[in-house]
């Protein structure tokens, strides 16, 4: 297996031959500077990653390290935004660049929740809610995706998550319902459960529709976050079951190791990960 160096020098000169080679579109470049053989991934940023920054701090971020698609949390954009606040933000994002591909993780208890969310989703012009309704809100949202064509992604939080621990808890409670319900995999969360992410993606790979991106220290409850390419995730294996899977959606990473100061450490994973994804 090639070093984690190696990835990330595969990933910056891969980035630095892709601008070089406009004539290539959209084909990936690999670290030769030859066409790669397969599209690039689908890159974004989770919202969650900036908790600790305004909006535009966080878009200056995300152009640092060209990322260009985000899922808005609600402290940037609230779920109660009038429509004048919801236009700002959004003229905002699109002077940067940034186009908003889903919003949340955004939890709902009640049929209020699921009502506001939808609601919102709609508003801001987004199809995707990443989000976490409780068991016996299921049907509800159902009733709702199908209502808005709005899609949801459920995301799993890992072995003390009471709801959604890993993938498979999701998939059990989706699996009969509209194929516009889904999976949001954290491939950190289930790495934690003792389920590998690459084993995930090919297990629910008919409901996976969003990723968050992210390491981790051990495949045990105590498994902290960490840059990607650091910890434990066998990310060649994972993104060779994306392409095996034909996988559309987004990788969005979230970042949780240092929030406080988090540019370093999102840039090396960013890197990281096209490293690898320039190399198979």
């Amino acid at each position: 297996m090639q070093s984690r160096r190696k990835f990330i020098q595969a990933g910056t000169l891969g980035m630095a031959a892709s601008a070089a080679m406009p004539f290539l579109g959209k084909a990936a470049v690999n670290a030769s500077g030859k066409t790669a053989k397969h599209e690039p991934l689908k890159l974004g940023m989770a919202g969650y990653t900036f908790l600790n920054f305004d909006l535009a701090t966080s878009i200056k971020m995300m152009q640092r390290v060209n990322v260009t698609n985000l899922s808005i949390k609600d402290f940037h954009l609230p779920l109660d935004s009038s429509p004048e606040k919801i236009k700002e933000v959004l003229q905002q994002l699109s002077d940067a660049g940034i186009t908003p591909y889903a919003v949340g993780v955004i939890y709902m208890k009640s049929k209020e929740d699921v009502d506001r969310t939808f609601n919102y989703a709609k508003a801001v012009g987004v199809n995707m809610i990443v989000g976490v309704p409780n068991y016996d809100l299921i049907d509800y949202t159902e009733q709702k995706v199908k209502e808005h064509n709005i899609k949801i992604a459920i995301h799993n939080h890992g072995p003390m998550d009471k709801l959604y621990p890993s993938p498979k808890d999701v998939y059990e409670h989706i699996k009969t319902k509209d194929k516009r319900m889904g999976l949001c995999i954290d491939i950190g969360h289930t790495q934690r459960t003792g389920l590998a992410p690459a084993d995930a993606v090919l297990q629910f790979k008919d409901r996976l529709l969003d990723l968050h991106i992210k390491d981790v220290t051990a495949a045990a409850n105590e498994g902290k976050a960490i840059d990607v390419g650091r910890g434990i995730i066998d990310f060649p294996a994972f993104e060779r079951a994306l392409y095996k899977i034909n996988y559309q959606g987004m990788c969005s990473f979230e970042y949780e190791l240092n929030m406080k100061d988090p540019l370093p450490g999102i840039a090396e994973s960013v890197g990281y990960f096209k490293g690898v994804m320039n190399t198979i």
